[in-house]
């Protein structure tokens, strides 16, 4: 193996160790809020919660782009360690948290470990030549599944640590992880050799110049779809299953792990394509599958009552008797279908059912041709859960395919700048994480759909290939406006 290749394969596997471990500690508040709420630790509102649930994701988010600068200009060793060990400490101070600002406080500090991936993104970037970037920087990626890690394991250690000790139990969860980011922190100081951007002799201003780029922003929106959007489901979907499907909050958050686990590990997978076939084809095919899947996910429950198939009388007569099943004139006996009972969730496929209200009463004159029960017809359609569920796994992997590929133009278009143009990009990212759950909370508000949220994301989806797409043909006639004129000349001698 190339000495040098080996050398960058070392840094990579640090490197996605770290921010798997970032990952873990920056949603810690998903599983640690909830659990303290909901066994009534701390008497916090709904509205308190949900600024704790995303306050780490907000400044971890916002602090990218400056250390990312930071990194194109010292480095990612003295950055990501330095990060890691600042970092433990507002960890290690959660164990005496005893108000909501506290708590607040020091919530929004270890949030700041959200930045990782804007130092080991430039960091990665800097070890692998052009050919390697796309497969480098999408197993980097892969450190997305910390959140999984999280769901899975915070959980039994807080039944574990409050056995004997209800009350203070979690205070030892966040001591854990802060051990575990000075672990990570030391290894890096003291076993991680150092590499610079090509170019460091910049200024500040020199290095902010690429976000002037109108492609940042548009690197900037597709990244806003397929990480920022990945991140607000993986909040947003237990509470998704337990109201709409009415799933148990285990069943709900198993289900939302299948979604954001596999997304975070096919990010490996979307960097090896995007080699392979080039970044932007394969852009094209995540734009078009989001497209399509949200497209089918926004599809609300729906309830349709139609008119069916009534009974009428046959001759002139007096009703005798109305049982449950039948009608009984004095001129004979008319059989009715009673309502069934419907169950609360529907089959794969659209079912409807069936039955007849009476209409008329006991001693009852009625006319020949007389509408006695009326007919009534209910279409029941939902999507069903495990069809919903596949189709949100399907469209988190193609967001996890997207998210390398995303980061794979980065430092084909900017490679002494990945930094900066990284940590605006993953900026605007992590930013679509912390206002998602906020804006499908306003939109459930005002339309009354769940799948609202689905909705945002066909019209983010449509406005990202739009975009794409009259891009590429601005730069294919750029690039070659005779063959525009050629192709022209043959659809209309054709015509």
């Amino acid at each position: 193996m190339n000495p040098n290749l080996s050398s960058a394969h070392k840094m990579l596997f640090l490197n996605t160790l770290a921010f798997t471990i970032c990952f873990s500690c920056w949603t810690l508040n998903g599983v640690l809020v909830t659990y303290l709420v909901d066994n009534n630790i701390f008497n916090w509102s709904v509205v308190e919660t949900g600024w704790l649930l995303g306050i780490p994701i907000l400044t971890g988010s916002i602090m990218r782009l400056p250390l990312g600068i930071l990194t194109d200009k010292y480095g990612g060793k003295p950055v990501f360690s330095i990060l890691l060990l600042l970092c433990s400490i507002p960890l290690f101070l959660l164990y005496f948290a005893d108000s909501y600002w506290v708590y607040f406080l020091l919530s929004a500090l270890f949030g700041m470990v959200g930045t990782g991936f804007a130092v080991g993104i430039a960091f990665t970037s800097a070890w692998y030549p052009k050919e390697w970037q796309g497969r480098a920087l999408g197993i980097f990626g892969m450190g997305n599944a910390g959140a999984a890690l999280t769901t899975f394991f915070a959980p039994t250690l807080l039944n574990y640590f409050s056995e004997n000790d209800p009350e203070n139990g979690w205070r030892l969860l966040p001591i854990i992880y802060g051990i575990t980011l000075v672990i990570i922190g030391l290894i890096f100081l003291f076993f991680v050799q150092n590499r610079k951007a090509a170019v460091q002799n910049k200024s500040t201003k020199q290095l902010l110049a690429p976000l002037s780029n109108v492609r940042v922003w548009r690197f900037g929106l597709y990244y806003f779809l397929v990480f920022g959007l990945f991140v607000a489901f993986s909040q947003w979907l237990m509470p998704y299953y337990v109201s709409v499907y009415k799933t148990s909050l285990v069943l709900g958050g198993l289900l939302a792990s299948a979604f954001s686990l596999p997304s975070g590990v096919i990010r490996a997978f979307g960097g090896y394509l995007s080699d392979k076939f080039g970044a932007r084809k394969v852009m094209y095919w995540v734009l078009y599958s989001s497209l399509i899947l949200s497209g089918l996910l926004m599809l609300p429950k729906m309830e349709i009552l139609t008119p069916g198939k009534g009974i009428t009388a046959k001759k002139a007569g007096i009703v005798t008797a109305i049982e449950q099943e039948k009608i009984i004139l004095n001129t004979g006996e008319l059989e009715i279908t009673s309502k069934p009972e419907i169950p609360q969730q529907t089959s794969v496929l659209p079912e409807s059912f069936s039955w007849q209200e009476v209409l008329v009463k006991q001693s009852e004159k009625v006319q020949k041709k007389q509408l006695l029960a009326q007919g009534v017809t209910l279409i029941k359609f939902e999507a069903h859960i495990w069809v919903f569920s596949i189709l949100v796994i399907l469209i988190g992997i193609m967001w996890g395919i997207g998210k390398a590929a995303v980061y794979k133009h980065i430092p084909e278009y900017f490679p002494n700048e990945v930094g900066v143009v990284g940590g605006m990009v993953g900026l605007i990212g992590g930013l679509g994480g912390f206002i998602g759950p906020i804006l499908f909370g306003y939109l459930l508000d005002f339309s009354g759909l769940w799948t609202s949220s689905w909705i945002f994301v066909f019209i983010v989806s449509a406005i990202s290939l739009f975009w794409m797409n009259t891009i590429i043909k601005k730069m294919m006639h750029n690039e070659a406006p005779h063959l525009k004129d050629k192709i022209e000349h043959v659809n209309n001698n054709k015509d």
